[in-house]
């Protein structure tokens, strides 16, 4: 027996179009669907001889003959167009559909099925049967194989599709039973305005996604890298601390950020020099190379320290600001460190390919940057906070020790000058009293150094701290403020200080020790400064001497007598520590620097 012609029929027949199958005989078996749309799921699974509509689905047909006219629009369309029944199965899919689900036909498969079994991640956890339910358009978001994300927006197709009463008891001769489609609802139901199909429209939001989960990504390793447990804290020392934060900004530069070449430097404001921090995959001599915050002759970095703005070199070969970093780099990356609106450092990146950063790198980077250059902040307060608390400890031990031990080398002084000549064995044991008190001295500051880290002493005096270490310097003044500030502030770069209180001691102290510079005040309770420098060049060739004064009327002309005598430096009060120190430097013996007049 042969097999019979399949016509697909939209819409309950008329009593004439029953009588006209029925005359076709048992070689036409019909097959009834009540919509378009259904049609085209059906056509989808099964081949037709022929198409019938009738004139109430006319219209609906003439819709949708437009969209398959226009489906060349559909076809090329970025997103992935689907026509879905209340099954979720597929009745058409566009191209990229087709692409995303790596079939050459989608109709008349499962839709999650067609995408590989995406999980859904909401808001709506069940978007078709939440849009045919409540007849209105859902969006949620899938994820796919390969790390891909899709967001799925489905609408709701409305149909007009009249009821017939007699529909589901016709009988149309030649028509089997059971052809008509099995959705046809049953005699009586209403169905006019229920949607049974969907228009679903499906995008890759794979990149905002994965930029979004990176950016998070990147705010959270910005905070730990220097989010430390106190205890963690407490058992580190600063350098561990430092090495630590540039271990982690390594560690996160190449595994989040997948940036292999890093250079990071530090703006060192008192010179505006940038000192390495970080340098990984740099060739040693760009790694030590000298650069400052200058727009021109300091390369990318330099430039992006003045300017305070990122740059993105392209092509490094042709780029005139670039500076050979890494070998064969053709493009880099560079943004400043900023913390509060000021550049602290740059961030640099590079590769040997061109055009190797986008917009997006540049994005991230400046927020890691950010981070980075918060992190550093707070590292620098650590420092200043343990310099600061250190130095407080080392001068409060000074404070304490210095002046008494400076009594008992007066004391010993004064006994030894009026034993001299008479109790030798008396003058030997005062003598070894003020060797070991001298060597107390000498122990409290070389704790102290040891003790109170670089960062405690101000940038500007980094070069006086070290052509004054070792000098010894005698303060010689009524004031025990003086004396004390004498010790605390000369110390702190290195001087040995001794102090007297008045002329007669300064001159015993001068002939028991040696001085490589004596600050003087003009007015002693025993006698004038012009007087003591008259005194000691009795006994000096050269005395190095400095009187302090305050501003006023020198009614003895003591400053005028001794620049006669061959004093050359005058110290004027309240001085500043630069001057303080500038003035030392003037009149101690620096071994390899000329004098200064």
């Amino acid at each position: 027996m042969s097999t019979p012609t399949k016509i697909l029929i939209v819409g309950e027949p008329s009593d004439s179009e029953r009588s006209l199958l029925g005359a076709m005989g048992p070689s036409v078996q019909a097959v009834i669907v009540p919509t378009i749309l259904r049609g085209l799921a059906m056509l989808s699974r099964e081949a037709f001889a022929g198409i019938y509509v009738n004139n109430d689905h006319l219209q609906e047909a003439f819709q949708v003959g437009k969209l398959l006219q226009n489906e060349w629009i559909l076809e090329e369309m970025p997103e992935g167009v689907l026509l879905l029944d209340s099954d979720n199965t597929i009745i058409w899919g566009n191209a990229r559909t087709r692409e995303w689900s790596r079939r050459e036909d989608v109709a008349g498969v499962n839709f999650y099925e067609a995408l590989h079994q995406p999980e859904i991640l909401g808001p709506d956890y069940c978007p078709f049967q939440t849009a045919l339910a409540g007849d209105r358009t859902t969006t949620s978001t899938l994820r796919a194989d390969e790390n891909r994300y899709f967001q799925v927006h489905a609408t709701p197709v409305r149909e007009a599709v009249p009821v017939s009463k007699d529909h589901a008891g016709a009988k149309i001769v030649n028509i089997p039973e059971g052809a008509v489609d099995a959705a046809t609802p049953p005699d009586g139901e209403s169905r006019q305005g229920r949607p049974r199909h969907l228009l679903v429209v499906l995008r890759d939001v794979s990149r905002e996604i994965l930029q979004q989960q990176k950016l998070v990504a990147i705010h959270q390793a910005g905070i730990e890298l220097a989010d430390l447990t106190p205890e963690v804290l407490a058992t580190m020392t600063m350098a561990e601390r430092v090495e630590l934060l540039k271990s982690n900004i390594l560690h996160f530069t190449q595994d989040l950020l997948h940036f292999d070449v890093v250079e990071i430097r530090l703006l060192e404001r008192s010179t505006g020099r940038l000192v390495p921090l970080v340098a990984v995959g740099m060739t040693p001599a760009a790694a030590a190379r000298e650069l400052s915050a200058l727009p021109e002759g300091n390369g990318v970095t330099g430039f992006v320290a003045a300017t305070g703005k990122s740059y993105l070199c392209e092509n490094a070969q042709e780029d005139p600001l670039y500076l050979q970093g890494c070998v064969g780099a053709k493009s880099s990356l560079t943004v400043p460190l900023m913390f509060h609106e000021d550049v602290i450092g740059t961030f640099n990146v590079e590769s040997p390919n061109r055009g190797e950063f986008s917009e997006s790198d540049l994005q991230f980077l400046e927020i890691f940057a950010r981070d980075v250059a918060a992190a550093l902040h707070t590292l620098e307060l650590l420092v200043a906070e343990q310099a600061t608390s250190m130095a407080k400890s080392v001068e409060a031990i000074h404070s304490a020790v210095a002046l008494p031990i400076d009594e008992i080398l007066n004391d010993a002084v004064n006994v030894m000058e009026r034993y001299i000549g008479h109790e030798p064995e008396l003058v030997d044991r005062l003598r070894r009293i003020l060797r070991n008190a001298r060597d107390i001295k000498e122990v409290i500051q070389k704790v102290g150094r040891t003790m109170t880290p670089a960062q405690a002493m101000p940038l500007a005096a980094e070069d006086s701290a070290s052509r004054l270490r070792g000098k010894q310097v005698l303060v010689v003044d009524p004031d025990e403020t003086v004396r004390s500030d004498a010790h605390r502030l000369l110390e702190r770069y290195g001087c040995v200080v001794e102090t007297a209180h008045d002329g007669g001691e300064a001159v015993s102290m001068v002939r028991s020790g040696s001085y490589d510079a004596i600050l003087v005040d003009l007015r002693l309770p025993d006698m004038s400064g012009y007087e003591l420098l008259v005194r000691l060049q009795e006994s000096m060739e050269s005395v190095p001497m400095v009187l302090m004064t305050g501003f006023g009327y020198d009614a003895a002309h003591t400053i005028v007598k001794a620049r006669q005598a061959g004093l050359k430096q005058i110290l004027y009060k309240p001085f500043r520590l630069d001057q303080l120190l500038d003035t030392v430097e003037r009149v101690a013996p620096i071994p390899g620097l000329a004098q200064k007049g």
